[in-house]
């Protein structure tokens, strides 16, 4: 309160005015306390909305009535966050229509000469604005309130709503300012509402960038694991991996202030912040891992990577895992059999050539087969065999360390090992796309590529590397570089520059300081064993896989021919979505629940999703 009173008040005094405005219908986030919940959990609904007008001044300002009427209730309402002393008066419409008029947050003596029946003069005081210390410990002001019914609630009325409830309570609390008859230009809200957003959205934003959720989400802040929509709803984010150290972090926040204040340009100077990232970043990878370039975006940074390969090996061919998707330039869609075989596709090009995903869950080579990893491998030396039948050679193969879009992938043991041999062998390189598992998200490992006991010739990083601001990377090889440096500049006018590189310092920073790698393998091997445990109760949950909080939960309608439950899936992620919890599908039968939340992830987070998770899957749309 007292800091909430101070911000107010200096604002106030800033404008050089002596009331301050708090909009009617207007959607609070800080409504947080238990007694505006609807239930125990974070993720429950609160009252949000604001019912009345409310009047910030100095304490002791009176208040007086803007109609005529009778005292109708009085009290005292002493509860925390409450309305402290609160006057009712009635009123009549000209036809004889009681309505009423609440004034909440008064003074102890506002009530102390009232009674109830005495009639009230327009104009005339009935109080003054009460002290935090009276007032339910708000900051100073009157709380205006407009009721057609008190419902037999009296001095109980609520002041806030339950944006699920918004219409039915505004009908019962319009706007005050019709009795009040502050000009319209004081109380602008510039703010549109979730239709007008998605409305502009649909006129102007091209119709194939989507959105998720059947009813989608207007979300308008972040706070470590919560997003918020535009009513104040909490939802708990289990799916986002791009916020790595949580949202809004204030380490990451400030870093980008403070050097935004400073200086942002481009990377034609001499700076300290890219020399240091670079430093600190492939300080945290193997030899010969030492050579960095930075960029914008995780599909700049891939098409780089596919240059840098060509360049080196004087080769153009490309090989791929199935469902891959690598980024949205033409280059990676060409290389992303996930676009280029879906909708509006054109298929494989010449160039690229296409290894099964090393799925043993779904795949030919199940997870009890200890050879799996190497069998999977082959098909990568049979391709390499048919590219070089063909008088061509590979530059690269690339693939996710563990594949995302793919399926929520875990490769089996000694995949890459042996696939990185065969490429070698043929002259290619290697390419780790990091993008998704990168900065410790798995636990046990800080990159994807140690789970396999592989080191790349190059690897790709975005997403995460800088917490959802613009951040992207390449690392490779002295050598890789050297054959890059062939007298073609390089250059991206705001990779690494240096506001992005203060951000992903302040990242790695966070990541070392919160110990959110082991976070991530304690967190995540709990709730693993949490969503395993739903596979005894429910059939639909044919496959649970993943490392820390990168996790991945697959539903078949039959677990023995595994036929993907693709409209189950969609179903429970947006029942998911209706009770607080955002996740995604993927996989090519779009059946898989990904999970990735940011490493601030708690156990108890953990048991209130796989908990919700239980119920919806009770259901009977999802109950086989």
């Amino acid at each position: 309160p007292d800091a909430l009173t101070d911000m107010l008040f200096s604002a106030m005094k800033e404008e050089g005015v002596q009331v301050g405005i708090g909009r009617y219908d207007e959607a609070r986030m800080f409504y947080r306390a238990p007694l505006y919940a609807s239930g125990p959990h974070p993720t429950d609904e609160f009252r949000t909305i604001h019912l009345g007008l409310d009047l910030f001044a100095e304490p002791g300002t009176g208040v007086h009535a803007p109609l005529e009427g009778t005292v109708h209730a009085f009290a005292n309402n002493t509860g925390r966050l409450d309305y402290g002393p609160v006057v009712i008066l009635r009123h009549a419409t000209d036809d004889g229509q009681p309505f009423f008029t609440l004034y909440g947050h008064l003074s102890t003596d506002s009530i102390t000469s009232l009674a109830v029946g005495q009639r009230i003069e327009r104009g005339q005081r009935i109080g003054s604005i009460g002290e935090m210390t009276t007032n339910g410990e708000w900051p100073p002001h009157l709380h205006l309130q407009l009721i057609t019914d008190l419902l037999e609630l009296d001095t109980d009325f609520p002041g806030v709503a339950f944006a699920s409830q918004r219409d039915v309570w505004k009908s019962l609390s319009p706007d005050p300012n019709a009795i009040v008859r502050i000009p319209e230009e004081r109380l602008r809200n510039t703010e549109l509402s979730k239709a007008e957003t998605l409305a502009i959205r649909r006129a102007h934003i091209g119709g194939n960038l989507s959105i998720s959720y059947n009813k989608p989400l207007k979300i308008v802040r972040g706070w470590r694991q919560y997003l918020y929509d535009e009513t104040g709803r909490a939802f708990l984010d289990v799916f986002n991996n791009v916020p790595l150290v949580g949202h809004s972090h204030p380490r990451v926040v400030k870093a980008a202030q403070q050097q935004m204040a400073l200086l942002n340009t481009n990377t034609r100077y001499l700076h300290d912040n890219i020399g240091r990232y670079a430093m600190r970043l492939t300080g945290l990878m193997p030899e010969p891992l030492r050579v960095c370039y930075f960029l914008n975006s995780a599909s700049e940074a891939n098409e780089l990577a596919l240059r840098l390969a060509r360049t080196h090996t004087r080769q153009h061919d490309i090989i791929v895992l199935d469902n891959a998707y690598h980024g949205h330039t033409t280059t990676l869609v060409d290389i992303s059999p996930f676009k280029f075989n879906g909708p509006g596709g054109e298929g494989c090009k010449p160039w690229v050539h296409i290894a099964p995903v090393p799925d043993d869950y779904r795949g030919q080579f199940k997870r009890s087969d200890l050879e799996a990893g190497r069998k999977y491998a082959r098909s990568v030396a049979e391709l390499i065999a048919q590219i070089q039948s063909s008088g061509k050679g590979l530059a690269a193969y690339i693939a996710e360390t563990l594949p995302s879009v793919g399926g929520q992938i875990v490769f089996p043991a000694g995949y890459l090992a042996e696939v990185y041999k065969h490429v070698h062998a043929a002259g290619g390189l290697s390419i780790a796309d990091e993008v998704q598992v990168g900065f410790g998200r798995l636990g046990t490992h800080f990159w994807g590529f140690q789970t396999q006991n592989v080191v790349p010739d190059i690897v790709v990083l975005g997403k995460p590397i800088g917490n959802a601001f613009p951040l992207a990377a390449v690392v490779t090889t002295p050598k890789v570089a050297a054959s890059f440096d062939n007298g073609m500049e390089f250059f991206s006018t705001f990779g690494g520059n240096p506001v992005a590189c203060a951000v992903g310092l302040a990242v790695l920073d966070v990541l070392e300081e919160e110990n959110l790698q082991t976070n991530a393998r304690d967190v995540g091997g709990y709730l693993i064993k949490k969503l395993r445990a739903l596979m005894e109760h429910h059939p639909l949950v044919g496959d649970v896989r993943g490392l820390g909080l990168f996790i991945g939960v697959e539903l078949v309608r039959d677990r023995v021919t595994l036929e993907p439950a693709t409209e189950e899936a969609s179903y429970v992620v947006n029942r998911l979505r209706e009770t607080g919890f955002l996740t995604g599908t993927d996989g090519p039968y779009k059946n898989i629940l990904k999970i990735r939340p940011p490493l601030c992830f708690t156990k108890s987070d953990a048991d209130l999703f796989s908990s919700a998770l239980d119920e919806i899957l009770s259901e009977n749309p999802v109950r086989i």
